[in-house]
């Protein structure tokens, strides 16, 4: 198995970004769920999940060098209106550059993150999925609009109310279920919903509706 590789801050890039992939797709989870959007998906991570979908992003090094304003062109050249930075982790990169060539650019920016690393750039919207494997930073609760916990076991739920108290009080809760556990994890979190209905559940629909 792969280890999640660690980018030290003095080797971050900011007018090149190592992106594994990006596409204009529907956002298949959260709040934003069914909107279009323009995803831009950042090599390199430090928190490696063992059930990560995409472990592929965790070394940077694989992955090719973008000029900051190659990765503006290509939104512009799609009708999004929204770019979501993800990863990987996207917070292990400077998003300055980026997040403030994509807002001059008349687009909002979500960014979907651990919050492991220190937070950067110009952001619209951040969703916050915190890990087990390496706990977000304070300052990333503090920004975050959106928690979202994945459900790999029972005792997930209990680890998704430590968030919750810690998160401002005007943040969306979402529960997901983990992709190869859904059916298993979906039933335990539809009941939980209903005793806990300051919850929502969240399912990834991209992956039922076969878009990226």
């Amino acid at each position: 198995m792969n280890k999640a590789q660690t980018i030290p801050a003095t080797a971050r890039q900011t007018a090149l970004l190592p992106v594994m992939e990006h596409f204009y797709t529907l956002q298949g989870e959260g709040v934003h769920q069914g909107r279009a959007a323009y995803f831009i998906r950042l090599g390199g991570c430090d928190v490696g999940c063992a059930w990560c979908d995409v472990k592929e992003s965790w070394d940077a090094s694989t992955h090719p060098l973008y000029p900051v304003a190659d990765l503006v062109s290509l939104a512009k050249e799609t009708p999004a209106e929204i770019v979501v930075i993800t990863g990987g982790e996207p917070l292990l990169h400077d998003l300055t550059d980026l997040t403030t060539e994509l807002r001059a650019a008349g687009l909002r920016v979500h960014m979907e993150t651990s919050g492991s690393s220190p937070m950067s750039g110009q952001l619209d919207w951040v969703t916050l999925s915190p890990k087990k494997f390496k706990a977000p930073l304070p300052e990333a609760v503090a920004a975050a609009h959106e928690l979202k916990v994945v459900i790999f076991h029972p005792s997930d739920f209990l680890w998704a109310e430590q968030w919750a108290a810690q998160v401002g009080p005007d943040c969306r809760l979402f529960l997901q279920p983990e992709w190869d556990r859904a059916d298993r994890s979906t039933p335990l979190i539809i009941d939980y919903v209903k005793q806990h209905p300051q919850w929502r559940l969240s399912l990834q629909i991209h992956k039922y509706i076969n878009v990226p």
